[in-house]
């Protein structure tokens, strides 16, 4: 009952009966008391006796293969194929001796990008001259042949004791392999379920070059709205090329086909929205049912205020994060401003614990940012002031240092300016903005409410005068409160240097330069990521029952899904179909509870009946602009965002962090290995390759 075809060792089949040998009940067997005694063999017959058995099962083994081969060829044969399989030739004992030497490197290349480690653990550079130290992938190779790797130590008993073992050549190679099985893995989840929207994160820094991390969203077989991390795309100055190379790499090398893309979204730092704004419409062009949208998982207004192309605005949004990753990067200063919210808001302590709440979390990614920075400002600035002036030595120089440039960041006019328009003109979209991720039913009237919006910000617009001027006057009073000088911006004041008949005050500077193409870039931005189609796929939110109960089961969502016709399996019974799911839900019973979320719909134990309205609640679901319900399925953002802060960015590498932020997903070694060797298969043999022809004169190619 012994299983010798175990990939790991020899095992127990699962259908063994555990048995008690009894070795004496034959002394009182009559009929066996002639049998002959067992001859007891020497340790020489024992290992002879398991070296035939070893051999005879090898052979059965290729032979069961050779037949295998064999009735798969004649199949191909009877079925007319015109491409015949090739006959596998039994391996040599050189050739698996390779396979497994190759298995042995990718384990540890496997392990490595695991557990975070960089192949080289140290800058060569730096070392003094005629040491020798191994970097952390040929450390890694020594410990296994030390812990007893018998195919590792025979490859490498011969070499030179300085001999790098592996070249960066091969590494490189052998690591985009695994890169390319481990993101095939989730490829192949997204191809089986179809359809898919992409998500870009924001532009990171690997190894000192820009990269734009790519996830994908899907539902997968347990019906699962799934948001996976699948790779890095290098970056391009040239939006045009960028969306050529974006393009290319998603259909060509990741093998996705765009026609079942459903929605497009793209978190980008400030200055870049621009340039992803062209990937997104060149997408479009090619594929109408890409619909750009906005991602659930950053705010609303947090996302417009990005996509400004106004140069004070990205530098303020980038000052802001600063002050923000500044004060999170010590308990102990996270202490010192809450003592002066503390000082300053004595009179409000409600007020003052709320902002102490709100320092102690990533607040500049919330829908009131700009509300709770103006709320902050004297705080901040003076708690800047105190760590820059300090004569102690409570603080680093570094931090001494950081305190002083933040301080004089916030204490710019043109900041402090910059900081309270946005804040103004982003109040009218925020409680819209803070429905997009709020339940199913809020997405689905804020959809209705979108009007409303465009109806103020247009309001505005036309009476920008009157608008601008309230808000430059609480710019000034919140400068006079910080004595910060009211004036123009040092480059606007250098660039007019000898122009007598330049009398530009500050409050029209700043409602030109400013104020008024803001609101002219909010509104357009608007309508680009709630287009008519973008809407008309939110109303067929009405889908979830819920929604269908608030709305008294009075809708219609056979007209907005004209647009999903040719998603659905049979398009032809939606609007009966349609009905049944309407009367299911109105007449349930009363102890029946309408689902909230698609997550739900789409995990209901009849959903298989209604074919339509199960399509068109998968397709919904991936919207870049539905949050991910189950937290859980999630984790390939919080995964990217805890790789990028734990590695040091020149440590940084496109393949390891594939394998890092994806550990859990299942990897062939023999499918890496032969794609390898089919890929590779001039590669010279080892003894040619490795060992120098003097062991004194090892080269890196060597």
């Amino acid at each position: 009952m012994i299983c010798r075809s175990s990939p790991y060792r020899t095992v127990l089949r699962d259908n063994a009966v555990p048995t008690i040998f009894d070795l004496t009940s034959h002394l009182n067997n009559p009929h066996s008391r002639h049998r002959k005694r067992i001859k007891e063999l020497s340790e020489d017959e024992i290992r002879t006796l398991k070296q035939q058995k070893i051999n005879e099962a090898f052979e059965q083994e290729q032979a069961n293969q050779e037949l295998n081969e064999s009735s798969a060829q004649n199949t191909v044969s009877e079925e007319g194929g015109e491409e015949q399989e090739e006959e596998v030739v039994p391996l040599t004992l050189e050739e698996r001796e390779n396979k497994d030497y190759l298995k042995s490197l990718f384990e540890i290349l496997i392990l490595m990008g695991k557990q975070n480690i960089p192949l080289d653990g140290h800058n060569a550079n730096e070392l003094p001259e005629g040491i020798f130290t191994p970097d952390n992938f040929q450390a890694l190779l020594e410990c296994r042949i030390n812990a007893g790797d018998e195919v590792l130590r025979k490859r490498f008993e011969m070499a030179a004791v300085n001999l790098e073992y592996c070249s960066k050549t091969q590494q490189k190679q052998m690591l985009e392999i695994c890169e390319s099985c481990v993101r095939e893995e989730t490829l192949r989840e997204v191809r089986d379920s179809h359809f898919f929207s992409i998500v870009t994160d924001e532009v990171v820094d690997i190894a000192g070059e820009e990269h734009l991390p790519v996830l994908v969203r899907f539902v997968d077989e347990s019906h699962n709205l799934r948001e996976e991390f699948v790779g890095f795309l290098p970056y391009e100055a040239d939006a045009e090329i960028l969306a050529v190379k974006f393009h290319t790499t998603i259909i060509e090398k990741w093998g996705l086909n765009m026609e079942y893309c459903r929605g497009q979204a793209y978190i980008v730092s400030s200055g870049f929205a621009s340039k992803m704004k062209i990937v997104a419409t060149r997408l479009l062009e090619k594929y109408p049912q890409a619909v750009y949208t906005l991602c659930s998982s950053c705010a609303l207004n947090v996302w417009l205020a990005k996509s400004v192309p106004v140069v004070g605005v990205s530098v303020a949004l980038g000052t802001i994060e600063e002050v923000c990753s500044f004060f999170n990067q010590s308990p102990q200063l996270l202490v010192e401003l809450d003592n002066v919210i503390s000082v300053l808001f004595q009179n409000s302590e409600e007020k003052g614990n709320e902002l102490k709440e709100i320092c102690h979390s990533q607040w500049t990614g919330r829908h009131d940012t700009f509300e709770i920075l103006v709320d902050l400002m004297q705080a901040l600035v003076l708690c800047l002031d105190g760590i820059s002036s300090d004569v102690s030595v409570r603080w680093s120089n570094f931090v001494v240092g950081r305190a002083f440039v933040l301080s004089s960041a916030l204490t710019d006019f043109d900041f402090i300016v910059t900081v309270v328009v946005l804040k103004n003109i982003l109040s009218f979209t925020r409680a819209f903005g803070k429905n997009l991720q709020g339940q199913t039913s809020d997405v689905f009237f804020a959809a209705s409410s979108l009007t409303a919006v465009l109806h103020s910000l247009n309001e505005v617009m036309e009476n920008i005068e009157v608008y601008h001027e309230f808000w430059f006057e609480e710019a000034t009073n919140l400068a006079t409160k910080l004595d910060v000088q009211i004036k123009l911006p040092g480059k606007f004041r250098r660039a007019q240097q000898g122009n007598l008949d330049s009398d530009v005050t500050s409050e029209n500077y700043y409602k030109e330069a400013l104020s008024v193409p803001t609101v002219e870039h909010i509104i357009q931005e608007l309508k680009d990521i709630f287009s008519e189609q973008h809407l008309r796929a939110l109303k067929c939110l009405s889908l979830v029952p819920s929604v269908m109960g608030q709305l008294k089961f009075n809708t219609s969502e056979e007209h907005h899904a004209d647009m999903y016709k040719n998603d659905l399996p049979n398009p032809d019974t939606l609007c009966a179909e349609l009905h049944c799911w309407r009367i299911k839900w109105k007449h349930r019973g009363k102890d029946i509870e309408l689902p909230a979320t698609i997550y739900e719909a789409l995990h209901l134990p009849d959903i298989k009946f209604f074919p339509n309205v199960y399509a068109l609640l998968k397709v919904l679901c991936i919207l870049p602009v539905m949050k991910v319900e189950n937290e859980k399925y999630e984790v390939g953002r919080k995964r990217l965002k805890a790789y990028l802060k734990n590695t040091l960015t020149e440590q940084r590498s496109s393949n390891l962090a594939l394998l890092n932020i994806n550990f859990d997903i299942k990897h062939d070694l023999d499918l890496m290995v032969d794609t390898y060797i089919k890929l590779y298969p001039d590669k010279v043999e080892f003894q040619e390759d490795f060992l120098p022809s003097n062991n004194s004169e090892v080269t890196e190619d060597a």
